[in-house]
């Protein structure tokens, strides 16, 4: 991760073009930001290729810490936004404890931890919102956009090309998005989980 300025209550300072340049060039998949600014707070930190790991996936990083519980290497401090693209792997939202389910930019999307963090699936990718409020959390959502790949801040994203593990209920819309998603992701994976059911002992 290239960061910019540390854990402060002071005024932080935009991420340098050369700093960003390594986030810019991931080479991996399209990974996901809300361009150099969101509102008033400037992009302070970027991951890249150097240290990236497939479990974690690709951060960017908004605004500067408060005196608050930690989003950014678990210290005292709260940031405005946090962005990360992640592989996905199959797995049920149920440990997210409280959720909403919701269809956000055309995509399936789960809303939870009281608001502040969202998780949209798109493509092979989930893309985790982490903010300090729900209202910074869906303004994130809204403008959405790769970083390193051709892409719009407007209009749906891609759909993602697996069926997510969703818990509890789902719109109408969200439903039918469901039921259309590339391949017929979901119809394969219920009828791959009722034969596996099937052959249990």
């Amino acid at each position: 991760m290239v960061l910019a300025s540390g854990c402060s209550t002071g005024q932080p300072r935009p991420l340098s073009a050369q700093a960003l340049q390594e986030a810019e060039t991931f080479p991996y998949y399209p990974i996901y930001w809300v361009g150099r600014n969101f509102g008033s707070y400037p992009l302070t930190a970027a991951d890249g290729k150097k240290g990236y790991s497939s479990a974690i996936g690709d951060s960017v990083y908004y605004g500067d810490c408060v005196r608050d519980k930690g989003i950014l290497g678990g210290g005292s401090c709260q940031l405005p936004l946090q962005v990360t693209t992640v592989i996905y792997r199959l797995h049920s939202n149920a440990t997210l404890g409280t959720q909403r389910n919701a269809l956000i930019r055309g995509v399936p999307a789960v809303i939870y931890d009281e608001g502040h963090s969202i998780e949209l699936y798109s493509g092979r990718q989930a893309i985790d919102i982490f903010s300090d409020t729900f209202a910074h959390a869906m303004q994130a959502a809204e403008g959405l956009r790769p970083l390193n790949a051709p892409g719009s801040a407007t209009g749906p994203l891609p759909a993602p090309v697996y069926c997510p593990g969703l818990t509890g209920p789902r719109s109408k819309p969200l439903r039918r998005t469901m039921s259309h998603l590339p391949e017929h992701a979901c119809q394969s994976a219920a009828a791959i989980e009722a034969s596996t059911s099937g052959l249990a002992p």
